[in-house]
C-alpha cells in the first residue's frame, strides 16, 4: 500500500436513516477490519429537512415499507410501535444537529448510537428536540450545553458545512462511502452483507 498519501474514508449517513441501520453492523466490522492508515469521517448527509407538519398516512406507510425492506436485505431490528407512539414527521435535520451539538463534548458516536436506537428499538421521536435532549441525559451530558448548542446558529453552520461536503464528495444517497486517496475520490459499494467487499476495495485503491 502507499502509505504517502493521506487516507480518508468519509461514511455519509444519516441517524434516521432506516438503509443506514440496516448496515450498521456491517460498518462497525469494517471500521474493526480497516488499515490503521486509514482515517474514518462521518459525514451527515441531511434526509430530511426541518418540518412541523405530521406526516400523511401514506407516507407512514411508505416509510413504515423501508423497514420491512431493510428488516428483510440486512436482518436489523426495528420497532413497529413507533408509529402508534409517536407523530411522525419527515425531519432530520434536528438529529443531525444533535449529532454536531454532542460531537462538542466528544459524544458523536455515542449520540448517532443513542438516536438509532431511540428511533428504531424505542419508539422515540428523534424529529423532537425534547426526545434530544433527553438522550443527552442519559449519555450524561450537560444537557444545558447540548440544548443550546443543538438550536445555535453556530450548529447550523457546522450542518451546512456538512452538507457541502457530501456534495462534493458527489453522494446522493444514505449511507455512501467514499475513499480519499491523496487528491482522488473513490466511490467505495456499499454491501450491506459483508463488510469484506468495502474492505478489498479500499485495500485495492491504496495500492
Amino acid at each position: 500500500m502507499n502509505n504517502d498519501l493521506q487516507s480518508v474514508l468519509y461514511h455519509v449517513h444519516d441517524p434516521m436513516c432506516s438503509w443506514c441501520w440496516g448496515y450498521r453492523q456491517t460498518w462497525n466490522s469494517l471500521c474493526d477490519a480497516l488499515p490503521e492508515e486509514v482515517q474514518v469521517v462521518n459525514v451527515l448527509g441531511g434526509l430530511a429537512a426541518d418540518s412541523d407538519q405530521p406526516m400523511p398516512q401514506e407516507q407512514r406507510e411508505t416509510i413504515a415499507g423501508y423497514w420491512r425492506a431493510v428488516t428483510a436485505k440486512t436482518g436489523a431490528e426495528f420497532n413497529f410501535d413507533f408509529w402508534a407512539k409517536c407523530t411522525p414527521r419527515r425531519s432530520t435535520y434536528p438529529a443531525c444537529r444533535a449529532v454536531l451539538a454532542a460531537a462538542n463534548q466528544s459524544a458523536e458516536q455515542a449520540m448517532i448510537d443513542a438516536i438509532q436506537h431511540a428511533y428504531y428499538l424505542r419508539a422515540m421521536n428523534p424529529s423532537d428536540d425534547s426526545t434530544l435532549i433527553e438522550l443527552a441525559g442519559e449519555l450524561e451530558l450537560d444537557q444545558d450545553r447540548f440544548a443550546a448548542d443543538l438550536r445555535s446558529p453556530e450548529t447550523q453552520q457546522a450542518l451546512e458545512r456538512e452538507f457541502s461536503l457530501r456534495r462534493k464528495l458527489g453522494v446522493r444517497a444514505f449511507p455512501s462511502l467514499v475513499l480519499k486517496q491523496g487528491e482522488k475520490l473513490v466511490p467505495v459499494i456499499i454491501d450491506y452483507r459483508s463488510h469484506e467487499t468495502a474492505l478489498a476495495e479500499i485495500a485495492g485503491a491504496m495500492l
